[in-house]
C-alpha cells in the first residue's frame, strides 16, 4: 500500500482564506517519517497541512541538520516552487498527518476565480522570508544561549501563574537542530539552567519558570 492514501476531511480545519482552495485539493493521509519534499527536487505541488506536524529542513554532506521550521494544521508549503525552480527544503512529516495536495495548475484557476488569494499567497510569501531574515540575523549577532532562548520563548505558551510551557515535546537534538548548534551544548545549557531554577520540565514539556536571563 501505497504512503500516501485517500482522507476525507470535513469540516476544513482551515482559515477562510485556504478553505477555497483546499476544497478544489486532494485529501491525503500520511504516515510519521513520510518525506513530502525532498530539497532539490523539481514540483508542482503545495500541501495545506489539516492535521499533524510536518518539518521543513535541510541537511548537508556531513548529514548535519537544520530545522527551519514546524507546521501544523492550517499552514502550507511548497509554494517556493511556484517559480519553476527547484525545492528549497525537504519536507516530513513528524506524526500521522493529513494534508490537502494542491498542483500549481488548479492554485492558478483558484487565483483565476479569487484573485484577492493572490495577496494571501504574498502575505506567506513575505513572512516566511522575514523569518530567514531574523534566523539568519540570529545566527550571525546571537551567541549559542541567545538562539536557543529566542526558540524558547516563539514556541512556548504564557501561563496564568506568570511561567510559560513549550507545547512542544523538544528533545535537545531538535532545539540543536533549529538553532544550529550541537546537541551536547543545548543540553549543558538547559542543565545550567535547570539547576539555576530558571527551567523545568514537566511531562516531558519545557516550563520557564520566569523570564530567563539575558545572558549566560
Amino acid at each position: 500500500m501505497d504512503a500516501a492514501t485517500r482522507a476525507t476531511v470535513d469540516p476544513l480545519p482551515v482559515p477562510d482564506a485556504l478553505r477555497g482552495l483546499a476544497e478544489r485539493g486532494q485529501p491525503r493521509r500520511y504516515r510519521k517519517g513520510t518525506l513530502l519534499i525532498q530539497e532539490g527536487d523539481h514540483g508542482d505541488t503545495q500541501f495545506i497541512v489539516m492535521s499533524g506536524r510536518v518539518k521543513a529542513f535541510s541537511i548537508d554532506d556531513r548529514d548535519r541538520e537544520i530545522v527551519y521550521g514546524v507546521y501544523g494544521p492550517g499552514e502550507y508549503l511548497g509554494e517556493m516552487s511556484l517559480d519553476g525552480g527547484p525545492r528549497s527544503a525537504s519536507v516530513i512529516t513528524l506524526e500521522p498527518t493529513v494534508c490537502v495536495v494542491i498542483t500549481r495548475q488548479t492554485l492558478r484557476e483558484h487565483i483565476a476565480a479569487h484573485p484577492e488569494f493572490a495577496f494571501e499567497l504574498l502575505s506567506r510569501v513575505i513572512h516566511r522570508a522575514r523569518m530567514a531574515t531574523q534566523s539568519a540575523r540570529s545566527m550571525a549577532l546571537l551567541d549559542v544561549y541567545g538562539r536557543v532562548v529566542r526558540l524558547l520563548y516563539e514556541v512556548a505558551v504564557p501561563q496564568a501563574d506568570g511561567t510559560r510551557v513549550v507545547a512542544e515535546r523538544l528533545t535537545h537534538a531538535d532545539i540543536a537542530s533549529r538553532v544550529g548548534c550541537s546537541r551536547e551544548m543545548v543540553s549543558r545549557l538547559l542543565r545550567d539552567l535547570e539547576l539555576g531554577g530558571h527551567v523545568s520540565s514537566v511531562n516531558q514539556r519545557f516550563v520557564l519558570q520566569h523570564t530567563l536571563p539575558a545572558r549566560w
